[in-house]
C-alpha cells in the first residue's frame, strides 16, 4: 500500500497530525490536567512509596495476577467518593467505553447517542454492530422522539461534560427519558469527574477517566455490583488487558484525597470565572462554557493552525482542534483552564489572542 496521496491530501487541507515534543518553557493551556495535580509534590511522592512497594509494571491482567491491594483500594475509595456500589478499573477510557459496549453487546436492541459524543463511544457503537443512532446535540426533545421509536431493550449514552464545547448534558433530564423508555443510562465524565460533583442516577452506567483532573492515568466503570460483575464476565478490553501500575493506583488515591479536600477545585472555579470576565472585556467570541474547557471556534482549519502557531510563538501552548475531531466549518482553539494558571498568566494569553484575531 501506498499512502503518500493520502497524507499530501490531509497536509493540503491543513489536517495533518502530528506529535509535538511538549514545550515545558510554554504556558499549557490545552492540557487536561485540570486540577493541576499531575506534578503535585504530594501525589509524585505517593507514586514513588507505590513504585518502591509494588514495582513498575502490574505484570498481569486483573483476572490472572495483577489485581493488587492498590487497585483494590483505589476501586473501593473511588465507589465511596461517588456512592456507588461498584467500580471496575481499566487501562484508558477509551478502553472503558469499548469494554462497556463489548460486555453489553448480546443485551442490546438498540442505541442512542448524542450527537457529540466523544469519538470512543462513536467507534464502540460500530465495534457491536448496531446502527449507530443519533439525537441531536443536548436536544431532549429530539431524543424523546427517538426512543419513542424503538422496540426491545436500548442504551442511551452521552458525554457528561463535552470535550470540545465544554458544556453539560441535562442527567436529571434523560434519566427521565431513560425510565419511560425501559433504557440504560450510560454517561461518559471524563472531563467532569473531579471538577463537578457527579451526578449519576439510579441503575445507570458511569464511566469517568484518572488521566485528566486526577493527573495520573486510566479509567474506571462505576454502578450496581451486578453490571460491575456483569463486565467482568463479559467486558473483553477488561480480560485481555494488562492492568495499570499498583503505583499509579497509589498516586491516585492520593489524588483523590486532594480533590475531596477541594483547594484545587476551587482554583479551578475561579480561573473559570476571572477568564470569561475577560473575554467579555476584550469581546472575544468565547462560546459560554463553566467548563475548564473554553472554545473559540473560527470556521477553517488553516485560520486554527495559524492562531495556535502565533500563541506558540508567544508562549502559550493552545490546541487547534479541526476535522474530522469536530464538524467541517467549525475547527476551534480549545483553551483548557487549571487549578495552576495565574490571573497574569490568563491576562496575558487573552491579550495575545485578541491581537492575533
Amino acid at each position: 500500500m501506498k499512502f503518500t496521496n493520502t497524507l499530501t491530501e490531509l497536509k493540503n487541507q491543513h489536517l495533518y497530525r502530528q506529535a509535538k515534543v511538549a514545550d515545558n518553557t510554554c504556558v499549557d493551556f490545552c492540557s487536561n490536567d485540570y486540577l493541576g495535580l499531575k506534578n503535585h509534590p504530594q501525589v509524585i511522592e505517593a507514586f514513588k512509596q507505590g513504585a518502591d512497594e509494588y514495582g513498575v509494571g502490574s505484570g498481569a491482567a486483573h483476572l490472572i495476577s495483577g489485581h493488587t491491594q492498590a487497585h483494590q483500594k483505589l476501586e473501593e475509595a473511588l465507589a465511596d467518593y461517588l456512592g456507588q456500589q461498584k467500580v471496575l478499573l481499566f487501562s484508558t477510557g477509551y478502553m472503558a467505553n469499548i469494554g462497556v459496549f463489548s460486555a453489553l453487546k448480546d443485551e442490546l436492541d438498540w442505541v442512542l447517542q448524542d450527537k457529540l459524543n466523544h469519538a470512543s463511544l462513536i467507534d464502540a457503537n460500530h465495534l457491536i454492530g448496531l446502527p449507530l443512532q443519533r439525537y441531536l446535540h443536548n436536544n431532549v426533545e429530539s431524543l424523546r422522539k427517538k426512543t419513542d421509536k424503538q422496540t426491545g431493550q436500548g442504551l442511551i449514552v452521552t458525554d457528561a461534560v463535552f470535550s470540545m464545547d465544554g458544556d453539560q448534558a441535562d442527567m436529571g433530564a434523560l434519566d427521565k427519558i431513560a425510565q419511560q423508555s425501559k433504557a440504560l443510562l450510560m454517561q461518559d465524565d471524563a472531563h467532569g469527574f473531579g471538577v463537578f460533583q457527579a451526578h449519576i442516577p439510579q441503575n445507570s452506567i458511569y464511566m469517568a477517566t484518572l488521566g485528566k483532573a486526577a493527573g495520573t492515568m486510566g479509567a474506571f466503570v462505576a454502578g450496581d455490583e451486578d453490571l460491575i460483575d456483569f463486565l467482568v464476565q463479559k467486558s473483553r478490553p477488561y480480560i485481555y488487558t494488562t492492568a495499570i501500575a499498583p503505583a499509579l493506583c497509589i498516586a491516585t488515591l492520593k489524588s483523590l484525597a486532594l480533590i475531596k479536600q477541594g483547594d484545587q477545585n476551587a482554583k479551578l472555579l475561579n480561573n473559570i470565572q476571572y477568564f470569561q470576565r475577560l473575554a467579555d472585556t476584550l469581546d472575544l467570541p468565547i462560546k459560554a462554557s463553566n467548563s475548564a474547557i473554553q472554545p473559540l471556534v473560527v470556521g477553517s482549519s488553516e485560520k486554527a493552525i495559524d492562531l495556535a502557531e502565533k500563541l506558540l510563538s508567544a508562549g502559550f501552548h493552545v490546541g487547534a482542534i479541526r476535522p474530522p475531531t469536530v464538524a467541517k466549518g467549525t475547527a476551534r482553539l480549545r483553551i483548557t483552564l487549571n487549578a495552576n494558571h495565574t490571573q497574569q498568566q490568563i491576562n496575558q494569553l487573552l491579550t495575545r489572542l485578541k491581537d492575533a484575531l
